[in-house]
C-alpha cells in the first residue's frame, strides 16, 4: 500500500531531483509523493514474462517496451503525474526523453492485493486521460482474472478468464496465451 511521505506540496523539480539520488522509487501525484511498495518474486516473474513476449512481438515495429524503472509522465488538468508502470509500450516518435515516457500506447500493471484498488481505480482514472493510451491491462499475481480496458471499447471492462484464454493486445497486434504470462510461477510460502 502506498502512503504519502508528507502532506506538503512538492514541486516537480524537487521530486525529479530527489528521485535521481533515491534508492527507493516514488510516484508523484500532483504535488504529493508516494513510496512504491516492494515487489515479490511472482510479480517479477510475471513482468519478465510479459516483457520477453511483448518484446518478441514488437520486432519489426517502430515501438519500444520498458519495464519497472521508467516513469510515465502526464498531466490531468493542471496536475502533473509520474508513475512507474510495470510495462509501458510507446510507438510515438516524440518519446525521446531518457527518463520517462509521455506518449504510451499500452500500460500494464501487475497487481497484488495491496495495489489492486489503486491500479483499478486511481490509476485507471488518471491513465485513461493520456491521449496516446490505447490499452490499460491489469494482471493479478494470483493467476486469476486478467482485466483489459481499451480506448476503442470506450474503456469498458473486458475480463480474460480460464486457463486456455489469451490476452489480446489489439493496439500492438500481439496475442499472449495466459499460460505464457504466468509461466514459471510456483506456490511459495
Amino acid at each position: 500500500m502506498q502512503t504519502a511521505l508528507q502532506n506538503d506540496f512538492v514541486s516537480v523539480e524537487d521530486y525529479l531531483a530527489s528521485e535521481e539520488s533515491s534508492d527507493i522509487r516514488h510516484e508523484y501525484l500532483g504535488g504529493l509523493v508516494y513510496a512504491m511498495a516492494g515487489e515479490t518474486r511472482d510479480h517479477n516473474r510475471i513482468v519478465g514474462n510479459l516483457y520477453r513476449n511483448i518484446f518478441e512481438g514488437l520486432k519489426g515495429k517502430s515501438c519500444e517496451i520498458y519495464m519497472g524503472n521508467i516513469r510515465v509522465n502526464f498531466k490531468v488538468r493542471e496536475d502533473e503525474y509520474y508513475y512507474y508502470p510495470d510495462i509501458i509500450v510507446t510507438c510515438d516518435p516524440r518519446d525521446t526523453d531518457k527518463r520517462f515516457i509521455r506518449y504510451p500506447q499500452l500500460i500494464i500493471e501487475v497487481s497484488s492485493p495491496g495495489t489492486e484498488r489503486i491500479d483499478r481505480r486511481e490509476k485507471f482514472l488518471t491513465y485513461t486521460n493520456i491521449e496516446s493510451l490505447e490499452e490499460y491491462v491489469l494482471i493479478p499475481q494470483s493467476n486469476s482474472e486478467i482485466t483489459a480496458f481499451r480506448r476503442a471499447n470506450h474503456w469498458r471492462v473486458e475480463k480474460i478468464v480460464g486457463g486456455s484464454s489469451h490476452l489480446s493486445l489489439d493496439s500492438l497486434q500481439i496475442t499472449l496465451p495466459r499460460a505464457t504470462i504466468y509461466e514459471g510461477l510456483i506456490e511459495r510460502d
